[in-house]
């Protein structure tokens, strides 16, 4: 017997006909590229924390984690880019405040202020984030009457990130929904558009602090131990403490973690902050990981920080589903407000934050996009400058590279024997020897080069190896040299320009 069967026996008497099924050949299904977004719910909401939930709906979110929790907000910001994309959640619980050191612990706050007396009518505006509310005004009612309408309107929109209390002089008490550090990244203002779009009525002013809390994070410990060995591609984290940070790095690794041999999950984690040029590139300074992107964002940047993550993750996972290996710059941010004009980093700002780690973001045509999603490595282990894994494609291109080998290889020769070349074995023999997986190697690599993921096939042959392993007969070993196709980032033309071409004498 010369064919290889993985259920007839060779000695079958019973006639007649018999038919094995062989799909080993006919595999091309890809495996789902899932997002994941990790915040909190209300307390008092449903969902189960340190557990993943599948959330395909921003509804679902609502019901699940409470109307204007942060969970809630991120998904709605998602699905505004991602309908149709798998998308998961965590919820992650919220940290409790402890009374001591000072200022005692809590939500966020601001307060609102109200100066002045309305001389004409006009609408008062407030901006909580994305979200404006409107309040009409008239030179007849009170400050306190205009303050009340306020609160009311604020409350009236349950999705906010914050509640709204009339205080006794008659300032409007704001308070985040979840406790923590993350409460401080709601932008409070007041018309921030262009001029002439926005105006508060004569003679009246609204006064408008950032929002001010504690210091308290979250701990994620439990939330990474229930993402178990699930893959997840894009994974969007609200939270940039250096305590967060750190336990998503050990967990992304490639010598234990969702990077190594052992594990082979993969994926990338995306979050954000928002300071001036010298925090960013404070916060790029003390990361190394080429598994973690921080995009920057100005301290004006109309938009919370929360919903900005899952905004440019869910840009990022639309792009990089369809072609890992093109670059995502200039995706629009849909739904995400920029700073005003006047408060955005500079191209100088932008190189900066660029060469110390942090992805960065333009405004082109009054919306946000994608500048460059560049990681936060920079140095190899002896710390010289080392720009291997500057760009997050680069990541993404080697997942699905690896995921793709390790497709055909498990389907096509998962229970083969292994041989030497030149072995005389029957056709049809579940055999492999190592010119075989070579040349099957060489063919998933001419596929990838027509879709765009690779290039230089000559070289590419000349540089791999596949041999057996020196002292186990059981094992193949393979030097996979792929040359990745590389991304426009930069053109450069010298414009040299004349006032007339000479004739030739």
């Amino acid at each position: 017997m010369s064919i290889s069967f993985n259920t007839l026996p060779s000695d079958l008497r019973v006639p007649l006909f018999y038919a094995e099924m062989d799909n080993s050949r006919a595999n091309t299904g890809q495996e789902s590229r899932r997002a994941l977004l990790l915040g909190h719910a209300l307390p008092d909401a449903p969902i189960k924390t340190n557990t993943p939930v599948r959330m395909p709906t921003e509804a679902l979110a609502q019901k699940l984690t409470g109307r204007g929790s942060q969970l809630h907000r991120m998904v709605t910001a998602y699905r505004r880019i991602d309908p149709l994309g798998e998308l998961w959640v965590i919820a992650v619980p919220v940290p409790v405040p402890v009374p001591v050191p000072k200022p005692p612990g809590g939500p966020a706050w601001s307060c609102l202020g109200l100066v002045g007396r309305p001389q004409a009518p006009g609408v008062l505006s407030l901006w909580i984030g994305c979200r404006r509310l409107r309040v009409a005004v008239n030179p007849a009612q009170t400050l306190d009457e205009i303050a009340e309408h306020l609160t009311q309107a604020i409350n009236t929109a349950s999705d906010l990130p914050v509640t709204a209390r009339l205080r006794e002089d008659g300032e409007i008490l704001l308070t985040a929904r979840h406790s923590g550090m993350t409460g401080r990244d709601i932008p409070l203002s007041t018309n921030p558009l262009s001029a002439g779009e926005e105006t508060s009525p004569p003679g009246l002013a609204l006064v408008v602090d950032r929002m001010r809390g504690d210091d308290y994070t979250p701990d994620v410990t439990a939330a990474i131990a229930a993402m178990g060995d699930t893959p997840f591609d894009f994974i969007g984290l609200p939270f940039h403490d250096s305590d967060t940070l750190a336990l998503f790095e050990q967990e992304m690794n490639d010598q234990s973690g969702r990077w190594s041999p052992y594990r082979q999950l993969y994926g990338h984690v995306y979050t954000a902050k928002t300071g001036s040029l010298s925090e960013l590139v404070a916060l790029g300074e003390s990361l190394n990981s080429p598994h973690l992107t921080v995009a920057g964002y100005e301290p004006a940047i109309q938009t919370c920080l929360d919903e900005g993550v899952a905004a440019r993750l869910a840009r990022s996972a639309v792009f990089l589903r369809a072609d890992p290996a093109r670059p995502t710059q200039t995706g629009e941010l849909n739904g995400v407000l920029p700073a005003p004009v006047g408060k955005r980093f500079t191209l100088t700002e932008q190189q900066s934050l660029l060469s110390h780690g942090i992805a960065t973001a333009y405004v082109e045509g009054g919306a946000l996009r994608i500048q460059r999603d560049i990681t936060t490595y920079k140095k190899n282990a002896a710390g010289v400058a080392d720009n291997s894994y500057l760009d997050s494609e680069t990541l993404h291109t080697s997942a699905s590279v690896l995921r793709r080998l390790k497709s055909v290889i498990t389907s096509k020769y998962g229970r083969h024997k292994l041989a030497d070349d030149g072995t005389r074995f029957g056709a049809g023999q579940a055999i492999v020897t190592p010119s075989v997986i070579r040349a099957e190697l060489c063919a998933v690599y001419r596929q990838l080069e027509r879709e765009g993921m690779v290039e230089n096939v000559e070289a590419f042959r000349a540089h791999l190896i596949v041999e057996r392993h020196a002292h186990d007969p059981n094992r193949l070993d393979v030097l996979f040299p792929p040359d990745y196709v590389n991304q426009l980032r930069v053109f450069a033309l010298r414009h040299q320009f004349r006032l007339q071409y000479q004739e030739n004498v």
